[in-house]
């Protein structure tokens, strides 16, 4: 039988923090659904974030799936979870990040609601990650409401519960080789009109441990990217 959630969490150089993200989201999901699988991919980290992996694989069994794979960053790696979590034929999609600041204290919030809804999405309201990272999806929200007229609050927020179905058919507007693939499914989900579509307000907590791998030149860099590529997004 197909679990009831599948949910897919990017991994780079997390070992700092992966074992508790895990340990705090599997009670969760045990709590709240009982039946849940755990896709974690390991996006060519260079700590040992691959051994941590390997020992929750042996500690959790069947409730987590482990994929190790060459880097090809933050929104390919998603793009090829979502992909996972379709072929296993679950109805609902949930992702987060590896760092720990997601909070499963909103989940049951998500959950509740998700018969009214085909996808929640959580809203950063108040945030620990300090101002640089406010200021950068400042920027993502209004470049994407200036190039495309979609206004989306929280358009690359890790915090999103998504209907298999919507989640299959917005995916096909998206091209693979797109970089940052949270924006452009939240793009494509956002032109789906008839979608039920919830925001959630959550609490985005500071990282648990480790360093930030934030690369400023990078995200510009992206960001242009994403500016001169989502034309491509159907």
């Amino acid at each position: 039988m197909n679990p009831a959630l599948i949910t897919v969490i990017p991994v780079y150089n997390e070992s700092a923090n992966i074992e508790s993200v895990v340990a705090e989201w599997a009670g969760c999901f045990k709590a709240e659904i009982g039946d849940f699988q755990i896709i974690l991919l390991n996006d060519g980290s260079k700590d040992n974030t691959g051994e941590v992996l390997a020992r929750l694989a042996a500690t959790y069994g069947a409730a987590l799936r482990i994929v190790t794979k060459p880097n090809s960053g933050h929104g390919r790696t998603c793009r090829m979870g979502y992909d996972m979590a379709l072929g296993l034929g679950a109805p609902w999609v949930f992702q987060i990040d590896s760092d720990g600041q997601c909070d499963p204290a909103h989940f049951h919030d998500f959950w509740a609601q998700r018969n009214g809804f085909d996808c929640l999405y959580g809203m950063r309201t108040v945030r620990d990650d300090g101002m640089g990272r406010v200021f950068i999806s400042f920027c993502c929200r209004a470049l994407l409401w200036l190039v495309t007229g979609a206004y989306l609050r929280d358009p690359n927020v890790p915090y999103r519960l998504i209907r298999s179905e919507p989640l299959r058919e917005a995916l096909r507007k998206v091209p693979e080789d797109f970089d940052i693939q949270n924006v452009a499914l939240s793009l494509a989900l956002c032109r789906m009109r008839t979608l039920r579509w919830k925001y959630i307000p959550i609490h985005f907590r500071a990282r648990r441990g480790g360093e930030n791998s934030i690369n400023y030149q990078n995200i510009i860099k992206l960001g242009f990217n994403m500016l001169r590529d989502l034309r491509r997004v159907r």
